[in-house]
Order: structure tokens, then sequence, then C-alpha cells
């Protein structure tokens, strides 16, 4: 779909006139991250709505860095191109300061927001963390730069279990194009320059539930509580167990808690 003059890849999926769930992906992803949690909204009747941001895999990759207003922005047009008018937005990391930003400047497209290991400011050790991956995609290595960022970002347990599943997404990272690494680079720095929106969350006043992985070191829970208390009709859900990737790790967990929070904030259609 053309938005804003980029080529973004996005999916429709699911009934045309029920209730609207967009995902919004994590940094590294593509749509098909969401694939797990998305069908059973799919199956249950939800409209389901997905795209990868501009400098993501499928979509088109710009000069930058961007602005979240911009994504957020590309979002909001997707959705008025496709006649919707509300919906519930579900973000994970990247995604979820995308949402936050959504929430931010477009309220009158919100019916919730669920926000997933996401920030709204940054500390020295998450700066160090994210110039690392900045200089691992100027390497070019893909190899190297999976299991240099996996650390950071899947808790030891998951990694141990799950050991031969990341090994292959590891070769498959290493024959990533290098148009991919152009893309991380320029998000990672559109990240760094533009996550800083604490000031800005009181302006919020959709229904938020605000998730994070207990063992989380990439963005642990300081930064959720953060957004919580910023945010005046929030909840805060802890995932015992799981580190930044909660949509993978605990991902039937998670699916329990976004049903039960979308269900009692049910759209009039």
């Amino acid at each position: 779909m053309k938005i804003n003059g980029n080529e973004l890849f996005v999916e429709d999926l699911g009934l045309k006139n029920n209730e609207t769930i967009v995902f919004l992906n994590g940094v590294m992803t593509t749509t098909s991250s969401w694939y797990e949690l998305s069908d059973w909204f799919v199956k249950n009747g939800y409209r389901v709505i997905l795209h990868d941001f501009k400098g993501q895999l499928k979509s088109e990759k710009p000069d930058g860095p961007y602005t979240f207003m911009e994504h957020a922005e590309d979002t909001i047009e997707i959705l008025r191109n496709l006649g919707i008018k509300k919906a519930h937005f579900i973000g994970t990391s990247y995604g979820g300061e995308v949402a936050l930003k959504i929430g931010i400047l477009f309220p009158e497209f919100v019916q919730t927001l669920s926000v997933i290991d996401s920030v709204s400011e940054l500390d020295e050790k998450l700066k160090n963390e994210i110039e690392n991956w900045i200089n691992m995609c100027k390497d070019g290595d893909g190899y190297k730069f999976f299991w240099g960022m996996a650390e950071g970002i899947y808790s030891k347990n998951y990694i141990e279990k799950n050991k031969p599943f990341l090994e292959k997404r590891a070769y498959a990272t290493k024959h990533m194009d290098p148009s991919y690494f152009k893309g991380q680079t320029t998000l990672y720095e559109t990240f760094m320059n533009d996550v800083w929106m604490t000031e800005e969350l009181k302006a919020i006043k959709s229904p938020t539930l605000v998730v994070c992985g207990e063992l989380d070191t990439l963005k642990p829970p300081k930064f959720s509580k953060i957004i919580k208390e910023s945010i005046m009709q929030s909840e805060y859900i802890i995932i015992p167990d799981a580190g930044h990737v909660v949509i993978f790790e605990k991902s039937k967990e998670l699916l329990s808690v976004l049903i039960g929070f979308i269900k009692k904030n049910k759209i009039k259609v």
C-alpha cells in the first residue's frame, strides 16, 4: 500500500465489518511475528491489521532517521484507506512506542492501547545496547548480529530451551539482504533520537494495558512503570519468567491477558 510516499507491506485479515485490532511490530521483526497471537483474534471474528513500518523487512526503506510521529501517521493513514475509524492497538517494543504516539496524537482512533516491553525514555545502559546494535549492523555479519542481540532480548532459560530454533534464525539472518541492515540502522537511530515522550503520556485518555517481561534486561520493568504511572487509565502486568520478547516466550499467557483486556473494552460496531 502506498502510504505517505512509501510502499508499506500491509495485511488485512478477518471479517471486514467487525472490531479491529492493529498489531505493531518490534523493530527487528515483520508481520509474521504476530501470527501466533493474531490467529486467535481472526478465528474469533475480529478484523486484524498488520504492517511493516517503513525501514522494516517487507516495506520500503527510505533514508532517515524517521520519527515516531511519522510511524503513527503512516499507521493511521492505513486505517483511513481501509475505512477503519476506531481500533485496539497492540504493540511490542518499538511497536509499543508507536502505539503510545498514536494514543497521544490520534486519540479519536483509539479504543485501547496494549503496550508490551516498551519505553518512553532512555537510560545509559539502553543507549549503549542500541549503539552496539548499530555497530553490528555496520559490520554486516548477520549471524554475529543475531547472536549479539539475542542475549539482550531473550531470557537465559528461553535461549537454553530453544537453541536449535534460534540457531536456524541466526543462519537465516546471515543471508539477509544488506538493505535489511540499512533499514535496521535507520530504525535504531530513530529510536535513539525520538523515543522521548514521557511528558506527553498524560495526554493519553484511552484504556491502556502496560505489559513487561519480569526478566527483560533490555527494557526492564522500571520503564513500564514510568508509562503506567503517566497514563491515568492504565493497568500494569508483569509476565513471570519472560525476557524482552514476551510475544514469543510467553505467548499463551500474553494472549489470555490481551483477550481479557480487549473484551472488557469492546468497540461498539
